[in-house]
């Protein structure tokens, strides 16, 4: 499959005045970020507390092989993600897997500090030569890709609860929820392979009309291209549901398989639904709902609690950390090239 690719003009680059707005630019976002690492790792002390745990338990024999599962999985689950956003963005312009990763990882960190991860979208973009404007609908694709791997695992996880907990008894309404989530599934899938329908509704309700044009690109990635991007997404979700599986044994989580992957699916759902005003506010709805969940299964809150917060640790803060290098060597203003087609 050879991406598509169109030619765009050269632009003139920015007045050199510029650049000093840029360099504090990434001064401020490398100072805002290690605050809320600070405030969030080390100053907060139930997020202290799981951290220090997981430290005695790397180092010691409690939990070691399941914690530094954890850990070796966080570069996979990155890695992933940088190889998704690689075939969204070679639809666009010749990338590399090392740009690709490269900017996985700056938008991680200008996510961690800006609301609902917004900043995820400019690191992106601004790893990328040209079309930047229609990289912006590439990156909704590439998250609206894991939100249907999230919701259609976390549904399943949801129900298992609703079914078991709340609705014991009920035939007909466990009936009613059964279907509801093969109609959620269904409807969620439709706009991805149907992408004209989502940009068409959005043109038609007018304070949304201005967004058409960035997400006018989504209908030009064929169906096997999506498909590719959709069994990414499902693996690194597999990563993930792994991550916390090892942290809550780790802890001295006790539950069964079955039940303990539909609380993690249920909480993974559940935090993707609820917008953040940055990443920290991630923790706390996560947190919550992991602890509900498990609570159902019986399982003590501090264990749960640990974990949730270690796994957002692992995968949130310290590659946030990582992706300040990049930031600070990043160039925002470039000269424009023409995007030729890469090779076959």
């Amino acid at each position: 499959m050879k991406p598509q690719s169109y030619a765009q003009t050269a632009e003139p680059s920015a007045p050199v005045r510029y650049k000093g707005w840029v360099v504090a630019g990434k001064l401020a976002i490398t100072l805002l970020t290690l605050g809320l690492l600070w405030h969030s790792v080390v100053a907060d002390a139930a997020t202290a507390a799981a951290w220090r745990g997981l430290f005695t338990r790397t180092l010691g024999g409690q939990g070691r092989g399941a914690v530094l599962a954890a850990l070796l999985l966080m570069p996979l689950n990155w890695g992933l993600e940088a190889w998704k956003w690689w075939w969204l963005a070679r639809h666009l312009e010749p990338v590399s897997f090392r740009r690709s990763f490269r900017a996985v990882l700056v938008g991680l960190t200008l996510g961690f500090v800006t609301p609902n991860r917004v900043g995820d979208y400019a690191g992106r973009i601004m790893e990328l030569k040209s079309r930047r404007l229609d990289a912006l609908g590439a990156v909704f694709l590439g998250r609206y890709c894991q939100l249907v791997a999230t919701v259609a695992a976390g549904t399943v996880g949801l129900l298992y609860f609703l079914l078991r907990f709340y609705l014991p008894g009920y035939p007909a309404a466990q009936l009613g929820v059964v279907v509801l989530t093969l109609l959620i599934n269904v409807g969620i899938l439709l706009p991805l392979y149907h992408s004209e329908l989502l940009v068409a509704a959005v043109q038609a309700v007018k304070p949304l009309r201005r967004f058409s044009q960035y997400l006018a690109v989504m209908p030009t990635y064929p169906a096997p291209l999506l498909t590719r991007i959709l069994l990414i997404s499902g693996l690194r979700y597999a990563v993930f549901c792994l991550q916390f599986g090892a942290l809550l044994w780790a802890y001295g989580v006790q539950a069964a398989v079955g039940p303990a992957l539909a609380a993690i699916a249920g909480t993974f759902l559940l935090k993707s639904l609820v917008p953040s005003l940055n990443a920290l506010a991630d923790v706390g709805v996560r947190e919550l709902s992991a602890t509900h969940l498990f609570g159902l299964l019986g399982q003590p809150v501090l264990p749960v609690l640990s974990a949730s917060l270690s796994l957002w640790v692992l995968n949130i803060a310290v590659p946030s950390a990582i992706g300040l290098i990049f930031v600070l060597r990043l160039k925002v203003l470039r000269k424009r090239r023409p995007a030729s087609s890469p090779p076959i």
